[in-house]
């Protein structure tokens, strides 16, 4: 396994920069994000551009796969979750068409994950946004296996707002849905799997990992704390809303050691990725870097 870090928290610090404060600490891989460069996004997060994967070339491709290699940095994947079925059908084909561009710089840099969202419509119900997915997705999955790429989607409802009921944007969090996907595209893709969006969904990880564990490509490594007075005065009806605290690993209710524990025992052997969205480090690259650190420590003994 490598340790590394989702460079998403350092929206205005280049690469480059990002890249050699990651080495000088150990960590050995980077999850790169890649929105489009004028996104606008407002998620927190979301937006940041690492890499402009429109305007990317060969050359410049293979310069940075060189450049981290010489820091002994790996690319764990390039990152992109934008809302591919989202009912607003120009912000939809905006959102595909920059997923394409990131797979096509996947290609060039040779790297054979992109990780993503199947997304959803917030209005609709999961029935209806999975047979929206049978027609939207086929393509352009078929557009990334002819790249050499696989879409790797991570099991995050997104959904963080009473007006987001029943779907959220990301349709793809629960075994059930999981299941479909894997019978409709088969190994054309994978999971990039977040044990914190199970925690609130009363999910149990361990037996997640042990159904699905062979089809994840990728991984996260991100807490979450139930504030439990939260919890008391909404009750689970409000979907984690005004309860669900994002964590820096070890400051949450994950059990890290049985995380590890069971994606060993799955076989899993690639990247664990650091996701930062702890809100008690943020507002600086300082306390964003204090954050990642807190968390090396939590995780460096497991991985191995």
């Amino acid at each position: 396994m490598q340790l590394g870090i989702l460079t998403a928290p350092f929206a205005e610090t280049p690469l480059v920069d990002v890249a050699d404060w990651a080495a000088s600490v150990g960590f050995e891989a980077l999850e790169i994000a890649c929105w489009p460069r004028s996104s606008g996004a407002t998620r927190r997060y979301a937006g940041t551009s690492h890499i402009d994967v429109v305007s990317l070339g060969a050359s410049e491709a293979r310069d940075i796969v060189a450049s981290l290699q010489a820091r002994k940095l790996a690319i764990s994947a390039l990152a992109y979750y934008p809302n591919p079925l989202h009912p607003d059908l120009g912000h939809r084909q905006a959102a595909i068409e920059h997923l394409k561009s990131v797979v096509n710089a996947a290609s060039l840099m040779g790297l054979p994950v992109v990780n993503t969202f199947v997304g959803g419509d917030a209005a609709q119900p999961i029935e209806a946004n999975w047979k929206e997915a049978e027609k939207v997705w086929p393509e352009i999955i078929a557009f990334a296996r002819d790249k050499g790429v696989t879409l790797a989607f991570e099991n995050c409802p997104m959904l963080f707002s009473a007006s987001e009921w029943p779907s959220g944007h990301n349709i793809a969090y629960s075994p059930m849905i999981w299941r479909r996907i894997f019978e409709a595209w088969g190994t054309d893709v994978g999971m990039n799997y977040d044990p914190s969006h199970l925690v609130w969904q009363m999910i149990d990880g361990a037996r997640f990992i042990r159904e699905f564990g062979a089809r994840m490509l990728h991984v996260h490594a991100k807490d979450l704390l139930i504030d439990r007075d939260g919890l008391y005065e909404r009750g689970i009806m409000s979907a984690g809303i005004g309860w669900q605290i994002p964590r820096m690993p070890g400051l949450g209710e994950v059990n890290w050691t049985v995380f590890f524990s069971e994606l060993y025992r799955a076989g899993y052997d690639g990247p664990v990725i650091i996701e930062h969205e702890d809100r008690q480090f943020e507002g600086s690259d300082d306390k964003v870097k204090r954050g990642f650190l807190l968390a090396r420590g939590v995780l460096r003994p497991l991985v191995k």
